[in-house]
């Protein structure tokens, strides 16, 4: 009789065991059931993306801005302030178009006006893009120009790390900017001085030789991942031998001009001759930590009778032939040939117009206008944005 209680007694605990078990596997799968499965953490939005966006924001606001201006002081500016502002318009709405994607809807921020700014700052030190203001209404020109400048130098500064395209398309509308601001700011009476700069990222160090740690292959045996260029077919070393050349042909020209140039022009020849013959060197050297072969420089370049014979404009075709080498270094190049080539496209833009003809509004990149979307609709109050170094 007792082994008999013992077994059914044992039976029992089993039973037990069994019946807590599936109460709780039941309780856990109500559980389960009941609280919903977090959704995954949306995609972050790649950094070149942001930094269009960006881009295309702070170009909308500037463009209503600049057509407030030109609305309000249409006739009172004089001749010369109506065709800035419309040329900046212009210049504006071109590169909007460049920038905007199918789908892309400008954003709204209740309150805001264009052509006031924030105090937001980008995390490499350069002035933000404009931002939102607690007063709407126009822009004075002085606001435009240092709203222009502080875009501009952003733009820059965000080629520095976008994707090719895109760091090829933000360095043009970056510097396209920085030569609008500087014209409405001549305007405006605000000295160039007073406007937010761009700071050219430190170059390398040290001078490297050709030969140092190169091989058949190229730097290091690296060049098998060099970037190149789908439309060409060309890479970094190549471009940078096309700009090689294009600063020995601006050089050869200047040294040709300079005894055909009234004194004032034949001042600022030289000392843009001087900087030609510095990026000159610079270009040799970012091809030589290429491993790129250096081809001999030519004795001399064939200059056409219409060169000898209009000596500035001829200085102006030689300078904007260069806008196109340093976009293809900036579209091909990482940091320190990126950040050379971006202050070297900014700096052949301001020559070009120094010499009287326009640089485009993206300097270094060829648009065809006839190809670019249209804009969308953009809402009342749209603000501008910061860009997306700064986050």
């Amino acid at each position: 009789m007792k082994d008999d209680s013992t077994e059914i007694s044992a039976r029992r605990r089993y039973f037990r065991y069994a019946v807590f078990s599936l109460t709780a596997l039941l309780v856990m799968s109500l559980g389960m059931a009941i609280v919903p499965r977090q959704p995954p953490a949306p995609a972050e939005t790649p950094f070149s993306e942001r930094a269009r966006a960006a881009a295309l924001a702070d170009a909308l606001a500037l463009r209503a801005a600049g057509q407030e201006l030109a609305g309000a002081a249409a006739g009172d500016g004089g001749p010369g302030t109506d065709t800035a502002l419309d040329r900046t318009v212009t210049l504006l709405t071109i590169q909007a178009r460049a920038l905007v994607l199918p789908g892309d809807t400008p954003t709204a921020s209740a309150g805001t006006g264009p052509g006031h700014r924030t105090a937001q700052a980008s995390s490499a030190g350069v002035p933000a893009s404009p931002g939102n203001s607690a007063t709407p209404g126009p822009a004075s020109l002085s606001e435009l120009a240092t709203d222009l400048a502080a875009s501009g130098a952003t733009r820059l500064t965000d080629a520095l790390e976008a994707d090719g395209g895109m760091a090829r398309l933000l360095a043009g509308a970056g510097a396209a900017q920085l030569l609008a601001a500087g014209e409405i700011a001549a305007l405006a009476g605000v000295p160039a001085a007073e406007l937010p700069g761009w700071q050219e990222p430190a170059g390398p160090s040290a001078q490297p030789s050709p030969a140092r740690g190169c091989t058949s292959a190229g730097p290091s045996g690296g060049a098998d991942g060099e970037r190149v260029d789908p439309g060409t077919g060309a890479g970094l070393g190549a471009a940078l031998t096309a700009t090689l050349d294009a600063e020995h042909q601006a050089v050869y020209g200047y040294q040709a001009a300079l005894t055909r140039l009234d004194p004032t022009a034949a001042t600022q020849a030289s000392s843009l001759l001087a900087e030609h013959l510095d990026l000159a060197d610079e270009a040799e050297t970012y091809a030589a930590l290429q491993c790129t072969a250096i081809p001999p420089t030519p004795p001399g370049y064939v200059l056409d009778p219409a060169f000898l014979g209009a000596p500035a404009a001829g200085l102006a075709r030689l300078e904007s032939a260069t806008l196109t080498a340093f976009g293809d270094v900036v579209a091909l190049s990482a940091a320190p040939a990126r950040g050379w080539a971006v202050s070297a496209l900014v700096a052949a833009a301001r020559r070009t117009a120094n010499w009287g003809v326009d640089p485009g509004p993206v300097p270094g990149l060829t648009l065809d206008e006839s190809q670019l979307p249209a804009l969308p609709d953009r809402p009342e109050n749209a603000a501008l944005t910061a860009s997306p170094a700064a986050t």
